[in-house]
């Protein structure tokens, strides 16, 4: 299965307990509630149902789905 950007932002929204249109493709996460255990949360989802060769510290760097989605290889 392809990951693509609404699925990443259909996984943000659960992780955060929020609906997938409140969350953001372009700002700060960190701003809507992300934290590390979340985002690690989100690296092992993606590695494991999709095959993503992204580390934790890569998306810690940016996080924004948009800025994530070219690491993850996300379809838009």
């Amino acid at each position: 299965m392809t990951l693509t950007v609404q699925r990443m932002r259909e996984d943000v929204a659960d992780v955060l307990g929020e609906d997938p249109v409140d969350i953001p493709v372009d700002e700060n996460l960190v701003d809507y509630g992300l934290d590390s255990v979340r985002l690690m949360t989100l690296v092992e989802r993606w590695r494991r149902e999709h095959g993503a060769d992204v580390s934790f510290a890569d998306l810690a760097e940016r996080t924004a789905i948009e800025a994530w989605a070219p690491l993850l290889g996300a379809r838009t």
